[in-house]
């Protein structure tokens, strides 16, 4: 007797497509909708209207400046005026809306804003021409486009798909094609963090440890990537502990996914000399709590609790396209925290591999159990110059920093500090948190190494539980429980799941040298 058949997940909207054209934006053949930037008033200033909008208010005999003062305009990062064309403009019969968009002080978060604003004005729409980012393609073009990419994100599980989905096509007025490499960059950044958003909002009845395996897979072969997956028999057989006690309640059992990317421009000869990062990813695709029970209003948005290995898989996925110069090997272990006779129960001890063992005080601080066996073993597997995690770990981490800032813990400085200003170039700010050995007793347990939840402040706990299993390679611990779920449209985050960390990985990765400095400091 067969069960019942997998859900199937609905087609889902794609970001939109881009494309830079060289002419202003009304000129841009079969548009529905032109944007031009409005700069926001310096004081005892107006405001000022950016490129193509001279020439635009001249053909349809309206005064743009006026137009925005009616509407107390201005300027403001993410302000939009729309004005109806109902019959179109002089040469452009498909032209239907003109949108002043307000983009600030021209700063990148302005940008990053404005794009957000407009993907929500231009819904349902087939078609915009806008010059924004030609008012200063170093700063904007890349804002501009992430905003707008991730503005536009959606996600349904409807009989029938939403009325209105994201614009189909952006074109980038005022550019040429020596933009378009930064215009690639932009799209796998900002798709990165699709990516990480999709997979965070798959609801659990669908993503458990093996379809996240899957996901993997399926992207691998685009990226470049190699895969393996450890499933539940390897995972005991090579001594994962910690996931298999974690996963082993659960129908679906648990799974440590790999993936490796190597840049592709090294010579044969060189691939053995580049420095390895390692990322580690949570991959909780559902938590209930264990035994440990959650509150139901604390499980409603469990179905996220794998970010973390959500913003690792697209990170990885979007290497090659930023031009990564290191080894980077990404690992996601994959469990489901459920409840049955097999569950791990208080009191348990767990052995991780490489043999260190862990008590079970509290089954709902699952997320640092199975994570501390993805580090053990990069750590004595792969060599890394560098570990990086990322887990929406601990309820302390938003009671700390609300949900816009995510938290850092580091134990070397210079690698605290580019990730402190990856996240800040890129829109996901982190703050560094103290790991601080003052707290380390706590951990002690009578019959294990440690505790995973002796009580105390407890993000600082977590981390310093982590710390345990990286040895002397410089680390960092991103702590994104804070940052795991937007409560509203908020600029370029949607309802819900926001995949947070892709972005801030990629502007570090994604550098010329992104290891230097590192492992000459201690935190």
């Amino acid at each position: 007797m067969t069960g019942p058949p997998a859900p199937t997940l609905p087609a889902q909207a794609s970001p939109p497509s881009f494309a830079i054209s060289q002419a202003l934006p009304h000129t841009v053949p079969g548009v529905e909708v032109v944007a031009l930037p409005v700069c926001e008033a310096v004081p005892g200033g107006e405001v000022v209207l950016g490129p193509g909008a001279a020439d635009l208010g001249d053909l349809l005999g309206l005064d743009l400046l006026a137009l925005l003062e009616v509407h107390e305009a201005s300027g403001k990062a993410g302000e939009v005026v729309a004005h109806a064309l109902p019959l179109g403009g002089p040469d452009q019969a498909e032209l239907r809306w003109l949108l002043l968009v307000g983009v600030g002080a021209q700063r990148p978060v302005d940008f990053r804003r404005a794009g957000a604003a407009l993907a929500r004005a231009v819904r349902g729409r087939g078609s915009v021409a806008t010059s924004v980012p030609a008012l200063a393609p170093d700063d904007a073009l890349e804002a501009f486009v992430v905003g707008l990419m991730l503005g536009s994100f959606s996600f349904h599980w409807r009989s029938s798909p939403p009325e209105k989905g994201p614009v189909d096509r952006v074109v980038l007025s005022g550019l040429t094609a020596a933009d378009e490499p930064a215009l690639a960059r932009a799209i796998a950044i900002g798709g990165a963090g699709w990516r990480a958003r999709t997979l965070a909002t798959v609801p659990s009845h669908l993503k458990n440890p093996e379809w996240l395996a899957e996901q993997a897979r399926e992207l691998a072969p685009g990226a470049g990537l190699e895969v393996r997956v450890w499933d539940e028999q390897a995972l005991e057989a090579e001594g994962f502990g910690g996931i298999v006690a974690i996963g082993k309640a659960s129908a679906t059992p648990p799974r440590l996914i790999r993936l490796d990317y190597t840049p592709g421009d090294l010579p044969g000869d060189a691939r053995s000399d580049t420095p390895t990062v390692v990322l580690v990813g949570k991959g909780i695709t559902f938590d209930s709590g264990g035994l440990s029970i959650k509150p139901g209003e604390g499980m409603v948005t469990m179905k996220r609790d794998m970010t973390g290995g959500a913003v690792v898989m697209a990170t990885m996925a979007a290497l090659a396209d930023v031009g990564c110069p290191v080894r980077v090997i990404g690992l996601v272990p994959a469990a489901e925290n459920a409840i049955d006779g097999h569950a791990v129960r208080p009191g348990d001890v767990v052995r991780h591999f490489g043999g260190r063992t862990t008590e079970v005080t509290n089954t709902d601080a699952e997320g640092r159990v199975v994570m501390a066996d993805a580090l053990a073993y990069a750590v004595q597997e792969l060599d890394p110059a560098v570990i990086v995690d990322v887990a929406t770990l601990t309820g302390a981490m938003k009671v700390a920093l609300g949900q816009q800032v995510g938290g850092l813990f580091a134990n070397d400085d210079a690698l605290a500090a580019v990730l402190d200003d990856a996240g800040a170039r890129a829109g996901e700010p982190l703050w560094r948190m103290p790991l601080s050995a003052l707290y380390e007793e706590k951990l002690s347990s009578a019959v294990a190494d440690a505790d995973n939840a002796p009580g105390g402040p407890g993000a600082i706990m977590a981390a310093l539980f982590l710390q345990h299993f990286v040895g002397g390679v410089p680390w960092a611990h991103l702590d994104i429980a804070s940052v795991g779920d937007s409560p509203s449209d908020t600029h370029e985050w949607s309802a819900g799941p926001t995949g947070f960390g892709a972005r801030a990985l990629l502007a570090w990765l994604g550098g010329p040298d992104p290891l230097a400095g590192i492992g000459t400091t201690t935190g």
